[in-house]
């Protein structure tokens, strides 16, 4: 009995080890399904962020490379093959004959096919080989009226496609032939013709396979053109992208405590810079793909304004909204290389057209030449060649100044020809703030206009009540008219601004053969040459002297007119005794210069003999006179004090404008060094 409760005993301990091991063991297992599933939640949880994470990048790398192509649009654009009317032209070629099922004929029976049974010999019974000639006889019949029925339908399938295939080369041949009258309606000029020929140049770049597109995918293509068959000028409305082409969203980033993407907006300033930049590169794109398209000669001139079609924030309403305009001619714009610009610079800039500053705010800017102004009787210059200004009528010299303001925007006629009060053209800007009533006098000058008649010309402005005067000449303005006009309510505009004015608005005009305005003589009654006297306060002892630059180098060692050297080579700038009040003079023949120098700069420095210690700290209270030919003085110039420890001073420079006229530039620099560290920085070697 003690051995079997003893047994009993070791087996209920078992059973109880058995159960609490059990138990272990699935607390083991629970643990461990536990950690898998925490560690499945844990990899789902990475899996999901790193997706989220992903598609965030992804997100900013869309945004970054819309940003970086609107920014490349110009230089990808020029990388493009230019537009080839043999690209609108059609292959002769058209899709071959294809008979399909009727191109095979009709089976004829076996008569193998139809032995009776036993075949043909001398068991088989006579009906049955009647019935098998029978039944082969009528197959063979059957076969053959199919055969005749096919080749009846391919007959007529084949002269249907040939009355196809000739009627599609007949197309093809016309819309070729079409092709090549178009071209040569664009060579003869005709209105019609070159602008079907340059829309569809703009078109083609953009959406045919001639060439890939350069547009961007989204951006508008209306447009709106008419051409002047006189003035060779193409005029055009051409729509822009909208502000919302440029990317709102700068980046975007995964959060994932708040489990949600977060965006980080582009500033405004930088959309709106990117926007102007982008609305440049499209306008010059524009008259890239025209002027590459242009294999005939037909354009001179291109004139684009580029709208956008939104709501005018003043009305409301929907509008054309100008946010660019541009006029330039066939040379202005070979002469850039558009892959090296900045494309608002270049607008702007190289080829003076206007860009609004606030495209965002969609700010408009006056169009210049539209589509509906062609044809509006501004072009009556008379024949094709350009007209020379020198020898037109003056009546007509006055209508075309004229149409020249009206092309601007403006109202404008001319005055009668008694009491007009000095005013030849009366013109009325409509724009607010800076515009008003303007009154024009004309003057087909050969020689430099003296500054009499721009005093003249002032005065008018003040006996009218005009909110400006403009001066036009043929010629060109010395530096006593552009000395008495700063600051004043006035505008000289010389011959070849003139010229230059009127083939940006379509209009036609030269000078003379060609050569630059007031390049010609000077006439007798014209001034020749200009007296520069120098005054100031103080009595430190100074030398004058004048340097003929190029830039800022000097043209030579003789062009530096100082107190050993006192004229130039040429005598064009030359050293004078000075007369009350002035303390030093120098003439200077601005016209007669040479047409390397650009620039005439004056400067002052102590005299180490006179005053050896002395600095330009008592330099005070400095001018220049400016005294036409006759010693009449038209104007002073205002300079520079001295500073102590200097013993050398920069007075000012005049400086050669692209139209030949001087305008001067007041100085400044001072040098510790005297004249010897001033001339030195000229290129002059004082060694």
């Amino acid at each position: 009995m003690i051995n079997l409760w003893a047994e009993a005993q070791r087996q209920r301990e078992a059973q109880e080890r058995a159960r609490a091991q059990r138990e272990r063991d699935e607390e083991r297992r629970a643990r461990a399904a536990e950690r898998a599933r925490a560690r499945d939640q844990r990899e789902r949880q990475a899996a999901y962020r790193r997706q989220r994470e992903a598609d965030a990048r992804r997100r900013t790398e869309e945004l970054e490379a819309r940003v970086e192509a609107l920014g490349s649009l110009l230089v990808d654009g020029c990388r493009a093959a230019p537009f080839d009317p043999a690209g609108l032209e059609r292959p002769e070629r058209v899709e071959p004959f294809d008979a399909g099922a009727l191109a095979h004929p009709v089976p004829m029976p076996d008569q193998r096919h139809y032995q009776p049974q036993g075949g043909w010999g001398f068991g088989s019974g006579r009906r049955e080989r009647e019935e098998a000639r029978e039944r082969y006889e009528r197959d063979w019949r059957a076969a053959q009226a199919a055969e005749a029925e096919r080749v009846r339908r391919l007959d007529a399938y084949h002269r249907q496609y040939e009355r196809w295939a000739a009627q599609q080369l007949a197309e093809i041949r016309r819309h070729n032939e079409g092709v090549a009258d178009l071209v040569a309606e664009v060579r003869a000029g005709d209105p019609d013709a070159v602008v079907e020929y340059f829309t569809a140049a703009l078109y083609h770049t953009a959406y045919s396979s001639y060439s890939s597109p350069v547009w961007p995918d989204g951006l508008p293509r209306e447009v709106s053109a008419a051409y002047d068959p006189a003035a060779r000028q193409l005029v055009l409305d051409w729509e822009l992208p909208r502000y919302d082409i440029v990317p709102e969203v700068k980046s975007v980033r995964y959060m994932y405590n708040a489990d949600e993407d977060r965006e980080t907006a582009r500033s405004a300033t930088q959309r709106r810079a990117l926007y102007r930049d982008v609305l440049a590169q499209c306008v010059l794109l524009a008259l890239r793909d025209l002027f590459a398209a242009d294999g005939s000669g037909a354009l001179e001139s291109v004139a684009l304004n580029g709208f956008v079609d939104d709501h005018d924030p003043a009305t409301g309403h929907r509008a054309r909204i100008v946010l660019a305009t541009v006029t330039v001619t066939r040379t202005a714009f070979a002469a850039l290389r558009l892959e090296q610009v900045s494309a608002v610079d270049c607008l702007v800039d190289g080829v003076r057209g206007r860009l609004s500053t606030r495209p965002d705010q969609r700010a408009a800017v006056t169009p210049g030449r539209t589509p509906d102004d062609v044809g509006s009787g501004l072009l009556t210059q008379g024949g094709g060649d350009e007209p020379d200004l020198h020898a037109m009528d003056p009546i007509d010299f006055e209508s075309l100044v004229a149409d020249l303001f009206r092309a601007m925007g403006m109202r404008a006629v001319t005055t009668r020809r008694s009491n007009d009060g000095g005013v030849d053209v009366e013109a009325v800007d409509p724009a607010p703030i800076r515009g008003g009533r303007i009154v024009v006098q004309v003057k087909r000058y050969r020689g430099t206009v003296p500054p009499t008649a721009v005093r003249d010309l002032y005065g008018t402005v003040q006996d009218s009540g005009a909110n400006k005067g403009v001066l036009v000449t043929t010629s060109r303005f010395g530096p006593g008219s552009h000395t008495f006009a700063h600051g004043k309510p006035l505008e000289l505009v010389s011959g070849a601004e003139l010229v230059d004015l009127l083939h940006r608005h379509g209009l036609r005009g030269r000078l003379g053969d060609g050569a630059a305005a007031g390049s010609a003589s000077p006439s007798p009654d014209v001034p020749d040459h200009n007296v520069l006297g120098m005054s100031w306060t103080g009595e430190v002892a100074l030398d004058v002297c004048a340097l003929v630059c190029d830039g800022d180098r000097v043209l030579s060692d003789d062009h530096f007119v100082f107190f050993n050297n006192p004229r130039t080579p040429d005598g064009t700038v030359r050293a004078l005794p000075a007369t009350a009040p002035d303390r030093a003079a120098v003439r200077v023949a601005f016209d007669a210069l040479p047409p390397e120098a650009d620039r005439l700069v004056l400067a002052a420095a102590v005299d180490p003999e006179v005053d050896p210690g002395a600095d330009l700290a008592g330099f005070t209270d400095a001018r220049i006179r400016l005294l036409d030919a006759t010693g009449a003085e038209v104007g002073q110039l205002e300079v520079s004090d001295g500073r102590p420890g200097e013993t050398a001073l920069v007075l000012g420079s005049f400086r050669r404008r692209a139209n030949g006229d001087w305008d001067f530039v007041i100085g400044g620099k001072g040098y510790p060094g005297g004249l010897e560290a001033l001339v030195r920085e000229y290129g002059i070697d004082v060694a």
